[in-house]
């Protein structure tokens, strides 16, 4: 792998977990040679039936196998403050930023639209929805205009289909996608490059069956509904990312990407 992302900076939001998109897409720059900051939030993955990695293992792991610097944070994105603090703390760290993942989620607390109630619903929009635009916000004003500003969120293929029992995740992340083509207009002028990226079922843990909230048939069934006979790897969206932010995804601008390896819905 080429080095090509030499003398820029990403900054990668949710690298918690080895097994994560964000430690694969993290994995990916560095080897590239980019300067990486990373975010982590360790108590939440506590509260997951697949539950937390050892954060000091997760950035050693990145260290050893990149070329360029990596320093991180742990930073609840709930909370405003630590939004803000993330920019900030990378600046400080590298210098400037180029390039901006808003790879965080919140799992859990989730139901159907019967079941909800308001600190379900805004609790996904805090952290799926709300941080994403404000790391996006912050991320706009510390960047300097030079070549190869890059943003890329995150979303869930909640336009393709339905996501039951995930009414709050589905909303927090359909608003990403309905808000994307105004501010990726905005960024443009900027020099900054915004796509989402739609990564389909992944299996970070949470389609195994010692974690699945689900019966092995009904596992079975969602291995079948991808036409290749297997669930999505972290590396697969990574591999898209890392294109998308290097100088070959220059001419792709405000775009929701999905790649999901054909995967069937209602199959």
């Amino acid at each position: 792998m080429t080095e090509s992302l030499r003398g820029r900076v990403a900054v990668v939001t949710g690298v918690s977990r080895r097994r994560g998109i964000g430690f694969a897409v993290a994995t990916r720059l560095a080897a590239m040679g980019a300067d990486v900051f990373i975010t982590h939030y360790a108590a939440h993955d506590d509260a997951q039936p697949w539950g937390s990695d050892d954060v000091g293992e997760v950035v050693a792991e990145l260290a050893r196998n990149s070329p360029g610097r990596i320093a991180d944070l742990s930073a609840d994105l709930a909370q405003p403050s630590a939004v803000s603090a993330v920019i900030e703390s990378a600046v400080e760290s590298f210098g400037h930023v180029d390039i901006l993942i808003c790879n965080q989620a919140r799992s859990g607390e989730d139901g159907g639209l019967l079941d909800l109630d308001a600190g379900q619903l805004d609790g996904h929009w805090q952290v799926d929805a709300r941080a994403t635009l404000l790391l996006t916000q912050h991320f706009a004003r510390q960047h300097d205009g030079r070549d190869g500003g890059r943003v890329v969120w995150m979303t869930s293929g909640q336009q393709l289909g339905p996501m039951p029992g995930e009414v709050a995740y589905a909303a927090a992340k359909a608003a990403l996608v309905g808000v994307l083509p105004t501010v990726a207009d905005e960024l443009v002028s900027r020099n900054i490059l915004l796509n989402a990226i739609n990564p389909g079922p992944v299996n970070t843990g949470y389609l195994d069956p010692s974690t699945a909230d689900r019966g092995d048939e009904d596992l079975a069934r969602v291995r079948a509904a991808f036409p290749q006979g297997r669930y999505g790897e972290p590396d697969d969206p990574a591999r898209l990312i890392a294109w998308l932010v290097s100088d070959e995804g220059r001419w792709v601008v405000g775009q929701v990407i999905n790649s999901e390896g054909g995967f069937r819905r209602g199959g």
